[in-house]
Parts: structure tokens; C-alpha cells; sequence
């Protein structure tokens, strides 16, 4: 029985598996309803992956990469893909550039575009970008709007964010693993990001 860590994470036998091609918003997340309302979707994304996956028996492929210490793989749920149900339900989103490395991008995206139709979950406001890492190779993270160039990266101090003209706001790869845009100090903190020293 899979034990669920966060959305696109899950325990089975000790082993934990990142679900390939998705990307779940963080526990200490917080995203927006359309009237403006923030609201703890990365919390909520988990109880709804939780859920889903509650007693059930999952058959899994390892897809031959590894994501810390995480095997990188894909799970069914009586014959489903796993990762395909909680973009649908809203509590994950394609991830373009592992979703077509791993041959997923049109399951995935038609995935999307019905939890967006449904205004499912993450999908009934305004979406969060995406991590650094889910953007196609050779491209670069896109702002959501005017003014959403604040950096968080992950570093071994925590989850840290950058300002505009800060020391190391140039050097933040927003191509790697775990960093996000953020449009404003506040989203940035409400998140649970602190703000870099210098």
C-alpha cells in the first residue's frame, strides 16, 4: 500500500517514488482562488492525492532516473496513471519537459486542459509557476506577470528568495530543481520562503 508524502511523492516498501512528468505544489504552498483568497493548496493537493491513493495496491515502472534519493517513476491504479488522475483532480500539473522525455505530454496536457475546464483544484484561480526544473531544456522559466521576478531557490539554508538587485538574484538557476517565480515579498513569505540576507 503506497504511503503519500506530498502530491507527486509516494512510499511503497520503504522505496520512495517521484512520479515522473507532474508537478505538485510544495506542502507549505499557498495559491490563490479566482476572488483572490489565498489557501493552502499544497496541503490540501496532498489530503486529495491521500485520497485517491487511501488502501488501494499501485503497480509502478521505475523510468531509470533518480530525483534525491527518489526512484523516478510511473504508478497505475487499476490500469490509470497515477500522475494522469491528480492533474485531473487538480492537485498536480504537467510538467512539460519530463512529461516528454517520458512520452506522457499529450496525456498529460489533455489532463490539464480538463481539470482547467473543471476548475478542479489548483486549476479554479490563478496558477502558481512551475518549477525551474519542469521547463523544456535550453528555455527559460517565464514570469506569470509584470513584477514576477523575485527568485526562491533551494539551498541547504532553506527555502530562500532573491530580490531584484540583490547579490545573487543573477546567478539563481531557475532551471533546477525545487526554485519558483514569485510575484510579490508577501506571496514569497506566505509560501514559506524567507528573504535572502544580501
Amino acid at each position: 500500500m503506497p504511503r503519500v508524502i506530498d502530491a507527486d511523492t509516494l512510499e511503497i516498501a520503504g522505496q520512495r517514488i517521484r512520479l515522473g512528468g507532474i508537478d505538485a505544489p510544495e506542502m507549505s504552498e499557498t495559491c490563490h482562488r479566482a476572488d483572490g483568497r489565498g489557501w493552502a493548496c499544497g496541503v490540501w493537493a496532498t489530503d486529495a492525492a491521500r485520497a485517491l491513493l487511501r488502501g488501494q495496491r499501485l503497480r509502478c515502472i521505475d523510468l531509470g532516473e533518480r530525483s534525491y534519493r527518489r526512484v523516478v517513476g510511473r504508478c497505475y491504479l487499476a490500469g490509470q496513471d497515477v500522475a494522469e488522475l491528480l492533474i485531473e483532480a487538480g492537485a498536480a500539473r504537467n510538467c512539460p519537459r519530463y512529461a516528454r522525455e517520458q512520452g506522457q505530454s499529450e496525456a498529460y496536457q489533455a489532463a490539464e486542459a480538463r481539470a482547467l475546464a473543471a476548475r478542479a483544484g489548483i486549476f479554479g484561480g490563478p496558477l502558481n509557476p512551475l518549477a525551474g526544473f519542469c521547463q523544456p531544456r535550453g528555455t527559460h522559466q517565464v514570469s506569470i506577470g509584470p513584477g514576477c521576478n523575485i527568485k526562491g531557490n533551494l539551498s541547504r539554508n532553506g527555502q530562500i528568495y532573491h530580490m531584484p538587485g540583490q547579490r545573487d538574484h543573477a546567478r539563481v538557476n531557475m532551471n533546477k530543481p525545487g526554485v519558483r517565480w514569485f510575484c510579490s515579498e508577501a506571496e514569497a513569505q506566505d509560501a514559506g520562503w524567507r528573504r535572502a540576507l544580501r
